[in-house]
């Protein structure tokens, strides 16, 4: 069972990166948050492994922080929560909002997230509010990556918000009405794209 990844990256993209470790390049599915915070291809990166094991495959997802490995083990524990849709969920909401959500029992907040109906968002409160008490919830925020150029970020935040299930015309008049706003990087598009689809 691969339990830790130490590398480098060979290449990444919204909820997948490539480790390359030691010439082996390990297929690591990975939530926006793990994905804002590493570096670009060729640094170094340090993953914990959650080794998800299937009678046609074996998947790799991947974490920055316990605490994202935490509520991504305690999500797909639910029933019904499969790991993809484990990392829609730390993909679509932060991990200290996730946890807020969680012990407020936010319903709105959660169904806010792609592929999170009211069912699904009231069994996450009902099987987790109990268990989230003890979560080590970290302060502080990363610094963001630099700007894509404008063409390539409208795309690159685009096929993020496809990846996470939302409808391209809906995604596209998102992205376009951020973009017109200011320039930005690519995850501060996307995060004003998430709100802009949220409203």
């Amino acid at each position: 069972m691969i339990a830790f990844l130490r590398g480098q990256v060979l290449d990444k993209q919204p909820n997948l990166i490539i480790v390359d470790v030691n010439g082996v390049g390990y297929e690591v599915h990975v939530p926006l948050s793990t994905y804002y915070d590493v570096g670009d291809v060729g640094a170094a990166i340090g993953l914990q492994i959650h080794t998800h094991v299937r009678e046609e495959a074996i998947q790799l997802y991947g974490f920055l922080t316990g605490l994202e490995q935490q509520l991504f083990e305690r999500l797909i524990s639910i029933s019904g929560i499969g790991p993809k849709l484990g990392i829609a969920v730390l993909s679509g909401i932060e991990p200290r909002e996730l946890v807020m959500a969680i012990q407020r029992a936010d319903v709105a907040r959660l169904t806010g997230i792609p592929g999170i109906g009211r069912k699904t968002a009231e069994r996450i409160v009902l099987e987790l509010k109990d268990r989230l008490a003890h979560l080590a919830v970290p302060a502080g925020v990363a610094e963001p990556a630099a700007a894509p150029a404008g063409a390539r970020l409208r795309d690159e935040v685009l096929s993020a918000l496809q990846n996470l299930g939302y409808h391209r015309p809906s995604a596209e008049k998102a992205v376009d009405s951020v973009l017109a706003k200011s320039a930005a990087t690519f995850e501060q598009a996307l995060k004003a794209a998430l709100r802009e689809l949220m409203r």
